[in-house]
């Protein structure tokens, strides 16, 4: 887990997208979070990571709490 946030709750963006995305693919993980300003940095991940992962972009802490605590 990496990132950060603003006092109002806004997701703020993070370096090294693509090498923490490989990271958590080669870890086992099947999702990530990106912040939406990373969302252009996605096209940097290899095709085959992309596939096998589900990449979940968020704006504010609403929809990052959505997704990490779905109940």
């Amino acid at each position: 887990m990496t990132g950060e946030l603003t006092l109002q709750g806004k997701v703020l963006p993070i370096g090294g997208v693509k090498q923490k995305v490989l990271a958590a693919h080669r870890a086992g993980l099947t999702e990530v979070i990106l912040p939406r300003h990373n969302e252009v940095d996605v096209d940097d991940i290899p095709e085959k990571v992309r596939d096998e992962m589900t990449i979940h972009i968020a704006d504010t802490i609403e929809d990052v709490m959505t997704v990490a605590f779905p109940d």
